[in-house]
């Protein structure tokens, strides 16, 4: 078992740009709390979806508990992502009014063992500027390499 579990979601930093991040906890059943803490997650293809002022986690991936009983979870469900009001309320006025999306970035443990899952409201990228991006990864990596050469 892993100390602490850390799943990114590299994609979204590639397709979306990063307006604000939060911290939401999850509501987990105990089979997806032992299998994230095993690190079998996934959260690639996962987004946050507003129902009745409250936020879903939809599509994320948890794998089966292998010891699980005849009560293990679903693989991808709905997972309901706790905020305060405040900030569901700043994050639906956001989604509605300038059309931006809530996308999941990182599952983490926090210091205590809880699931927490830091979200972002962001903005689809066109295409130039991901190779906007791709050359500054690859500028970045070429002074890395002239620094540690000397």
């Amino acid at each position: 078992m892993l100390k602490t579990v850390n799943i990114l979601n590299k994609r979204a930093r590639f397709d979306y740009e990063i307006i604000e991040t939060f911290t939401a906890g999850i509501v987990l059943a105990g089979t997806e709390i032992k299998s994230i803490r095993l690190g079998k997650a996934n959260i690639t293809e996962s987004f946050c979806e507003f129902s009745d002022m409250e936020l879903f986690a939809i599509n994320t991936y948890i794998e089966e508990y292998s010891f699980g009983n005849q009560f293990n979870h679903k693989a991808r469900s709905e997972r309901k992502l706790l905020l305060n009001k405040k900030e569901l309320k700043n994050l639906a006025k956001s989604v509605q009014a300038k059309g931006l999306t809530i996308i999941p970035l990182k599952l983490f443990t926090n210091e205590k063992g809880m699931a927490k899952l830091q979200i972002g409201l962001c903005k689809g990228k066109k295409t130039y500027d991901k190779r906007e991006s791709l050359k500054e990864q690859d500028t970045k990596r070429d002074l890395d390499r002239i620094k540690k050469s000397f």
